[in-house]
Formats: C-alpha cells, structure tokens, sequence
C-alpha cells in the first residue's frame, strides 16, 4: 500500500450526483500536478458510481453494512460498494457512533467485511470534551482500537483518523501537543497489537485551509478526513496543495 499521505473529503449528507462530478472535475482542474498525495472523495451513496475518477484521485463509501446480502432494507454491502468502483470505506465514524448508535462491536464487523472484499478501511476512532476533559482520553482510544480490531490479523490496509469527536464541526481544533500525543498513543497501541507494523494516521476535526500547513507538520500526522473544508473548491483544493508542497520539501 502507498505511503503517501491522504487528503480524504467526507461530503457526508451534502451533494447530489451532478453537484459531485461538477466538484471534483473543478478540483481537478485547480491541481494540475498532485503526485505525492493519495486524494480521497467520499460521496453520497447516490453519487459513488458515476463518479470517476483516476489516480491520484480514489473514491471511498461513507458507510456499508457487514452482511454480503440480506433483508436490510436501506443497507448497503460492501460488494455493492465494490462494484461502484471505490477502493475505501469510512467506518466508526463518531456521527455513526453518536446519530446511530453504532457500538465498537458493530465497527468491528464492517472493518472485518472490508477487509474481507480487499478494500481499505478508514477507521475513526476520537473522544468527546467530557472523556478529555476527564483525561480519559487514552483509555477511549485504546478501547476504540482495541474493539474495533478485535480478531483482524493484519492492519496492512487499514487506515486510522483521528477525530476528537469535540473538534467535528465546531471550529475548534485539538492543538498541537494534543494531536501529537493522541496519534503517538494511536501508534503506540497499534504496534503493541500488531507489532512494527507502521500504521497511517490521518487527523480529522475542524481541519481547513488555514490551519492545514501547522497541522500536517506535527508528527505522527499522515493526512487528513476532512469535513466542512471538503464541500468548498477553493478550501479543498488548497488543502490538497498544502499537503502536496509539504511532502516535496521533504
């Protein structure tokens, strides 16, 4: 798997069919020379067939069931996710947690299905204001990873964001100290279950084009899931550029 660093907009419940296709072919045409970031599109269901799309560019599911088939009305497999093209699914994200009640248990099932049809994971693992600020936050994500991972032998496909689940959508931003020990205790736990496996981990939470620069400089930071900044051209597209003109001065 590529170790280059990931760029990946969650449009979550925004963008119809057209309105997708019309945003990354104007993303497209802003980058003209994106060659040490992996970038990620994660549409609407309605919208993952009829975009395309060509590396760089990869598209990923927002969600999926871990069932293959069956009497789930309004579900979708991850064979279905296949067949449309997408190469990724995002999985445990905290708005599934939180809106939909899905457990570490259930995240478990769906990684384990992924995995299964050869596609790559986004697993979200992240803490509320009230576990940090009771300093929980370590224990709740060694649990998160822990849980989510149960019984999956290999983490090589497997792709981690790191998402402060009081940082989504607020405006507010985990600072620097914060995220680097959060992703250094991510990593630290990963390699204590799968031993010197180098796991990515991407940073999601209120990421935009202002603070894209300082935060894909702190260590331990691979990328990002982005949300609100995914659905504007502009905002996008400079985040992108951000991440590709860091990884070349490297």
């Amino acid at each position: 798997m590529s170790r280059k660093p990931i760029v990946a907009g969650n449009w979550k419940m925004h963008k119809n069919t057209n309105e997708g296709i019309n945003f990354a072919s104007s993303v497209q045409n802003k980058l003209l020379k994106v060659g040490n970031v992996t970038v990620i599109y994660a549409p609407p269901f309605t919208g993952l067939f009829q975009l395309k799309v060509s590396p760089p560019y990869h598209k990923s599911a927002q969600n999926c069931h871990w069932e293959e088939k069956g009497a789930f009305t309004g579900e979708t497999s991850v064979s279905m996710i296949k067949a449309c093209g997408a190469e990724y699914v995002i999985v445990g994200h905290s708005e599934r947690r939180q809106y939909f009640g899905e457990t570490d248990e259930l995240v478990n099932k769906k990684i384990s299905a992924i995995i299964s049809s050869d596609l790559d994971p986004i697993f979200c693992i992240g803490e509320t204001l009230s576990q940090r600020e009771s300093g929980e936050t370590a224990s709740v994500l060694k649990k998160q990873i822990c849980d989510g991972l149960n019984n999956i032998e290999s983490l090589s496909s497997i792709i981690i964001a790191y998402e402060p689940v009081w940082a989504i959508g607020t405006g507010l931003t985990a600072d620097a100290e914060q995220i680097e020990k959060a992703h250094s205790h991510i990593v630290n736990v990963v390699s204590e279950l799968y031993k010197k496996i180098n796991v990515r981990v991407l940073y999601g939470g209120s990421v935009n084009s202002n603070n894209a620069d300082q935060l894909i400089k702190i260590p331990k930071v691979d990328g990002f899931l982005i949300g609100g900044a995914s659905l504007d051209v502009e905002s996008f597209s400079s985040i992108v550029q951000i991440v590709e003109d860091n990884e070349e001065k490297k």
